[in-house]
């Protein structure tokens, strides 16, 4: 739960970084600024080295969601073309990063979702 929880605030900040690039589509010798991508796999490492097997009690609930991160960005490397005001952002290209990332955040939304539900139906209806 704490992966996706990570995932999302990623793709949250993200979102705003692409917005920002887009809003600066006309400003010259904008760069436009992308964040590293998460590694899953280090993620994935980190949290198995913190899990704990307990005894549950009755009434005992999950912890809360983690507070979001501050992902480091960088200034996009890859782009295909500069704008004639020296501005490495375009509007395609953007727009195109925004939709992959409104998928990718509905994947691990569906995913969340679908993991509590299973959580709800072994704790049975009641919970």
């Amino acid at each position: 739960m704490n992966m996706m929880a990570t995932k999302m605030a990623y793709l949250s900040e993200k979102q705003d970084v692409l917005a920002q690039n887009i809003a600066n589509i006309d400003t010259p010798g904008y760069k436009a600024k992308q964040l590293h991508d998460l590694d899953f796999n280090r993620l994935a490492m980190a949290e198995s080295r913190r899990l704990k097997m307990r005894a549950s009690t009755g009434g005992a609930s999950m912890e809360g969601i983690r507070s979001t991160q501050n992902f480091r960005t960088e200034v996009q490397r890859k782009t295909y073309e500069t704008t004639p005001v020296e501005n490495s952002s375009t509007l395609e290209e953007q727009m195109a990063m925004v939709a992959h990332n409104k998928l990718e955040y509905a994947t691990v939304t569906n995913l969340y979702s679908k993991t509590s539900s299973m959580f709800k139906t072994a704790l049975g209806d009641n919970h």
